[in-house]
C-alpha cells in the first residue's frame, strides 16, 4: 500500500506507467477502486491509497468501490449479507 500523499506526482505517474500501482482507495472509508473510477478522483489527496493489485487491497481489509467494481462488490455484498 502506497500513501498519495507520500508520493509526488512524477512518482506516482512512473509508477502507474511501470504497472506498480493498479488500483486506487480511500484510507478512511477502506475502498478500493480502478484509478479511473470517478468516485475515487474526487476523494482527498491524504486519504488516498494505491494498490499493485486486488488481492493486496482485500489483505489490508478494502472493500470493492460499488460504483466502478459493481460485480465485485455484489459479491462482497452478499458474502456478508
Amino acid at each position: 500500500m502506497i500513501l498519495h500523499k507520500e508520493i509526488g506526482n512524477t512518482g506516482l505517474r512512473k509508477k502507474i506507467r511501470q504497472k506498480e500501482i493498479c488500483f486506487g482507495g480511500n484510507l478512511k472509508l477502506k475502498i478500493y477502486g480502478t484509478l479511473k473510477c470517478r468516485s475515487g478522483k474526487r476523494m482527498k489527496r491524504e486519504n488516498r491509497v494505491f494498490f499493485l493489485s486486488e488481492n493486496e487491497a482485500k489483505n489490508q481489509g478494502y472493500r470493492p468501490c460499488g460504483h466502478c467494481m459493481k460485480s465485485e462488490y455484489k459479491k462482497w455484498k452478499n458474502g456478508f449479507v
